[in-house]
């Protein structure tokens, strides 16, 4: 990171630090996104079996994802630490090391997905009209998860040392030419064939890949405050031990909200086609309003992290109040938006369907008026990562889905008059939940008394301590 902006993140005014990070990371999650609105444009020319086929595919193939997620979250914490202790040395071996870790662990989880594809999709009771098309959506998925993981990790490196605006800019150029593809391979054109909804992975595969290419050649050639070498790529073996025990809570904690939406999917298939691509349709928006906040929780994660690296834990604490007031202000306002606008939102992706515009608003009409707790929860976790408090996120993302949400969908779905709509009800009541529960932890204070790295930045006592501390927890 440059000089000017690490004297931003540590002494700069705090509303200014943190929209001046927060609004390129925006920019690129908003961008980011832009990969499965472009399919959910296109595939909803398609019908709405090709919707709920996407639909279906996503939690198998976010699960997949998820387990590996937890690297690039301690690639990007450790990173954003070292940074604050201007810890350069380490900075490169975290990040030469994490990025090695994801490339394998993506060759085994892609993989094992496109084998078991068939039987995951068997399990969720998929229908026989939308079975062909989700195998091959999830499968060509599952071929490019590698390049889907390698460019996360870069996004976490590069906003780990607080260079934002560059992902961005590759999230930019790649989601246009990603726009440009889709019809192509979707409804063919010359030489290339027909391929469906395959052909909406297809081109997302592609584009990710030349992302991947684009984000590897920064780092190697060390323009941007951090240098790659091809030695640096060397296994140590001791690194990744430990990084990997440090990672685990939060592989675990992504794959459990992942393995989440696949059980919801189940519930919500069991009340048929329709239902999933109500849910689908909805969740096309509910990906896009959830950005801010996802910017705002990264913003808050960097800038937390680096002033914990720096020793001004009174100042993360700011930081991470002032984050939670924004987010839950900025969220409440557009979940209000979302409320009188939702039929207009839904119809966007599903024009000629009427049934699921419905079902998509009545979806969006509910969960909408809770979007402000959503982002409250978000900015906390958020911080409690930054701060190494893994196991913490762990516990609240096991209560939140497994403690609240699953047992109440399927109770206010079966056992009362509700129906699909009891499904619907368990998002906002679990939002407001889980976000009082995460204000409460926060208060407690117990985040402020981890840290990553140590003044003497001697390596093995930094990890030595990161993993006994870890393990009491």
């Amino acid at each position: 990171m440059e000089n000017k902006n690490l004297r931003m993140a540590l002494e700069g005014p705090i509303i200014k630090s943190i929209f001046t990070l927060a609004i390129p990371i925006l920019l690129a999650n908003l961008l980011q996104s832009a990969y499965q609105l472009t399919d959910a444009f296109w595939v909803g020319r398609l019908g709405g079996s090709a919707v709920a086929a996407v639909s279906v595919s996503f939690p198998i193939t976010f699960l997949m994802i998820s387990l590996g997620t937890g690297f690039a979250v301690v690639g990007s914490t450790l990173i954003s630490q070292y940074v604050g202790a201007k810890n350069q040395k380490m900075v490169n071996h975290v990040a030469a090391q994490t990025l090695l870790m994801v490339v394998v662990v993506s060759l085994v989880l892609g993989s094992i997905g496109y084998i078991i594809a068939p039987l995951l999709l068997n399990l969720m009771g998929v229908v026989p009209t939308v079975f062909s098309d989700a195998l091959s959506f999830m499968r060509v998925s599952f071929i490019g998860i590698i390049f889907v993981f390698t460019f996360v990790m870069f996004q976490s490196i590069m906003r780990g040392m607080g260079q934002v605006k560059i992902p961005m800019y590759i999230v930019l150029g790649t989601v246009c030419f990603n726009f440009v593809l889709d019809p192509f391979f979707i409804f063919g054109f010359g030489m290339i064939p027909v391929m469906g909804v395959a052909g909406a992975a297809m081109a997302t595969l592609l584009t990710q890949g030349i992302a991947t290419i684009v984000g590897l050649s920064i780092l190697l050639r060390g323009n941007y405050g951090i240098h790659l070498k091809l030695h640096d790529f060397k296994p140590d073996y001791k690194y990744i031990k430990k990084a990997f025990f440090l990672g685990l809570p939060s592989s675990i904690e992504m794959s459990t909200r992942a393995l989440g939406l696949v059980v919801m999917t189940f519930l919500i298939a069991s009340f048929g086609t329709l239902a999933v691509a109500s849910y689908g349709a909805g969740s096309n928006i509910l990906q896009v309003i959830i950005i801010p906040a996802m910017g705002l929780s990264m913003t808050a994660s960097i800038l937390v992290g680096q002033n914990i690296g720096a020793k001004n834990k009174e100042r993360a604490s700011e930081i991470a109040k002032t984050s939670s007031i924004i987010s839950f202000l900025l969220l409440t306002i557009i979940g209000i938006g979302v409320y009188f606008t939702a039929p207009y939102l839904i119809s966007f992706f599903i024009p000629s369907d009427i049934a699921i515009i419905n079902g998509g608003t009545t979806f969006l009409r509910i969960v909408a008026l809770s979007f402000g707790f959503m982002g409250l929860q978000l900015i906390i976790t958020g911080v409690f990562r930054a701060s190494g408090n893994m196991m913490t996120t762990l516990v609240i993302s096991l209560l939140s889905q497994w403690v609240i949400q699953f047992p109440l969908a399927y109770i206010l779905s079966t056992h009362t008059s509700l129906g699909l709509e009891g499904i619907w009800y368990s998002f906002p009541i679990t939002n407001v939940v889980v976000a009082i529960v995460s204000v409460l932890w926060f208060m407690k204070g117990d985040w402020k008394k981890t840290s990553l790295t140590q003044a003497d930045k001697t390596t093995e006592k930094i990890f030595e301590e990161t993993i006994i501390e870890e393990g009491m927890r």
